[in-house]
């Protein structure tokens, strides 16, 4: 609901924090109403919630596209619990609320990152099952590099 906003807002951005990387955030409310309300939205989330406080975690989804398989999948872009909740199951209860999505949409897989330091995440998805794609590397194109590419304008800005 767009009431989340203020709460999605939040826990992203302690996704940034934990994950050291809050001088790359800049979101704000109307970029996550644009991703998830908007008509033509893209991404879906889901917020844990606790009796009596604010949602303690998110998971932040969109779908993607296997061309080899001509099926649909699902991209995990934030997973996060908030400190003082983690252990008790809410990242594990996310997780099974979106496999559980994907299974009902017919999705063949859930895809995500996780950067190399984070340990704790590591484990915790191996004892999901989660596999580590050992022959892919992610790659990205942005800033200066991006428009350069694209032909020297930056459509947003």
């Amino acid at each position: 609901m767009r009431t989340d906003l203020p709460d999605v807002l939040r826990l992203v951005r302690g996704l940034a924090e934990y994950e050291r990387l809050e001088s790359n955030f800049t979101a704000t409310e109307a970029n996550f109403d644009a991703l998830l309300f908007a008509p033509d939205h893209v991404a879906e989330a889901t917020l844990a919630e606790l009796p009596g406080r604010p949602p303690v975690g998110i998971a932040l989804y969109y779908r993607t596209v296997n061309t080899f398989r001509g099926s649909l999948g699902m991209f995990l872009e934030d997973l996060f619990v908030e400190p003082d909740q983690r252990g008790n199951g809410i990242g594990h209860a996310l997780l099974r609320h979106i496999a559980q999505i994907a299974v009902d949409r017919n999705y063949n897989v859930i895809e995500w990152s996780v950067l190399n330091w984070n340990e704790p995440s590591i484990r915790f998805y191996e004892r999901l099952g989660a596999t580590k794609l050992t022959h892919w590397h992610v790659r990205r194109l942005t800033g200066t590099a991006l428009t350069t590419l694209a032909g020297g304008s930056a459509k947003n800005g």
